[in-house]
């Protein structure tokens, strides 16, 4: 592959483009024009950003996030108090509270719900971040309790994910399997219309949702009738739709598109730095190919992050030499002088001086074992340079790295398995633990744990971090585990991605909101100019 400097790269826009986007049918329905599709919208069973938009929306939270990312807010509840011990949560649920189908939201649904996400039949692959969870219970119809084990100190932050959004049980117990692909019953701003995976998403305003969280200026009803998600991998045709406005709101808005939709009149732009988004490629340590550390180090060295941010994404990302931003909470500075860094050369002596050959066709071998891992990426365009890019960098170096794309709706069960010895995946955090739990705990194997990383000196030490009640425990102890997997190499990072959102100057200013990569949050303050 032979990457396009960036000053030649022009978008062009061709008359003859043709969007298959559904048209406005009122001025209060809105296009949102999107890259990638969720596998489901059960929050308990998808990791998926996309998941995530569109559950805010269908349903709320006990706690909100505001934008800034560190004020917690109400939801459903609307106050609630913490034991001195850290171990109780009572938690007070607003009076007047339904479900899209008009039924009365009670204590006992918050408590279903709750408790559906950690029972170990679910197999939820994020019920850690629900706590060491003791008993949820009903103490009356608007009073919660939430009883833990052991202290977890970032509980009400996690309590304000989409996976700890709250819906119908009766609903759901009746879709069975098909919960969050055929329906979906939740007390959100909008409710369910209609999913045709890979296509579209139709939600409708909920007509009498007034219990937004507070710090939105209208706390509902929503000011929009009706949100299509459409799914749109190509990136020139995403910029044609906001430019043409056929698409009025996307937060993925291609780099090579960013300059251009700024200098355009009619399409505003706004960035937010107040979360962190990072890209990387992981290894399944104990697959034979990637086994080798001085292998994973070396295709860490081959890689060149400056390159791809410049002359991939223009400079809209900052490279990545670390598996989470240095800006984030808890960062170990004392690894920032040894970050693995573009340098071939070395790549290259490490290889030959751990006895892999190159072959007639440059690839290299050891004991009859070629380097060419088999890497599983998310189809479109995104992950499509991303991987090509990473694919070209290795063979300097005598790693044959092959690709297989899937689509959102499939790739998620794939990279659940045991099949590839590489994966490419992106995720949003606000700090160090909240990304080392995700992906290092031993029990999250064989996902989000794609890595199989098993060690329990990895798991001592977040086990202590999500437990302490001091910030220098906390600290120390998720600094530690930055050192462990930064110094085996287990993943490649690739860059670091703010958030950029993009809409028609018809509509109202939007504030990005960054909660899981969620810019749009729960819409209701999403609106036209009147």
């Amino acid at each position: 592959m032979t990457r396009t400097p960036k000053h030649s790269v022009r978008l062009v826009l061709a008359a003859s483009t043709a969007l298959m986007l559904p048209a406005l049918a009122a001025a209060q329905e809105v296009t949102i024009v999107r890259e990638v599709d969720s596998n489901n919208y059960d929050p308990h069973r998808s990791t998926a950003r996309a998941a995530a938009e569109v559950l805010f929306m269908l349903g709320d939270t006990l706690v909100s996030l505001e934008p800034d990312m560190q004020t917690l807010s109400d939801g459903l509840a609307h106050s609630w108090e913490v034991s001195d011990d850290g171990l109780i949560y009572t938690f007070h649920l607003k009076e007047g509270v339904t479900f899209c189908d008009g039924k009365p939201l009670t204590a006992d649904d918050v408590v279903w719900s709750l408790s559906r996400w950690v029972d170990p039949e679910t197999s939820s692959p994020v019920a850690w971040r629900a706590g060491d969870v003791v008993e949820i219970r009903a103490v009356d119809d608007l009073t919660v309790e939430y009883e833990l084990s052991a202290p977890f100190s970032e509980l009400l932050y996690q309590l304000t994910q989409s996976f700890g959004t709250i819906f119908d049980r009766d609903s759901a117990e009746a879709l069975g399997e098909d919960f969050g692909i055929n329906g979906f019953n939740g007390t959100g701003p909008f409710c369910w219309v209609d999913w045709a995976p890979r296509d579209r998403m139709v939600i409708e305003r909920n007509p009498n949702y007034t219990w937004g969280p507070s710090f939105h200026d209208n706390q509902g009803p929503a000011h929009l009738e009706r949100i299509t998600w459409q799914i749109v991998p190509e990136e020139s045709t995403r910029t044609v739709a906001l430019i043409t406005g056929q698409s009025q709101i996307t937060q993925y808005v291609p780099a090579i598109a960013i300059e251009q939709l700024r200098a355009t009149p009619t399409v505003e732009v706004v960035q937010s730095d107040e979360a962190f988004w990072t890209y990387f490629m992981g290894f399944k340590v104990d697959k034979d190919v990637v086994a080798d550390p001085v292998v994973r180090q070396a295709m860490n060295l081959a890689v060149d992050q400056e390159a791809m941010a410049e002359d991939l994404f223009f400079g809209m990302v900052e490279p990545a030499f670390s598996y989470i931003s240095q800006a984030a909470l808890d960062w170990n500075p004392d690894l920032d002088d040894r970050l693995l860094r573009h340098d071939v050369d070395l790549a290259n002596r490490m290889l030959d001086e751990a006895g892999w050959e190159r072959g007639s066709d440059g690839v290299r071998a050891r004991d009859g074992l070629e380097l060419r891992p088999l890497a599983y990426v998310f189809a479109g365009s995104t992950w499509a340079k991303i991987a090509e890019a990473v694919q070209a960098d290795l063979l300097q170096i005598g790693v044959g790295m092959e690709i297989q794309a899937f689509d959102a709706t499939v790739a998620w069960s794939r990279l659940a398995t045991q099949e590839f010895d590489m994966f490419g995946m992106s995720f949003p955090y606000i700090s160090a633990g909240d990304a080392l739990n995700l992906y290092f705990r031993s029990e999250n194997t064989p996902t989000p744990n794609r890595m199989n990383w098993i060690d329990q000196m990895t798991d001592d030490l977040l086990q202590a971090g999500k437990t302490a009640t001091d910030d220098g425990t906390r600290a120390s102890s998720y600094g530690e585990v930055l050192e462990i997997v930064h110094d085996a190499a287990v993943w490649i990072p690739l860059y670091h991605e703010p958030m950029f959102i993009a809409h028609t100057t018809a509509m109202a200013p939007v504030v990005p909101h960054n909660i899981y990569g969620a810019g749009l949050y729960k819409g209701l303050d999403l609106r036209f100019n009147d």
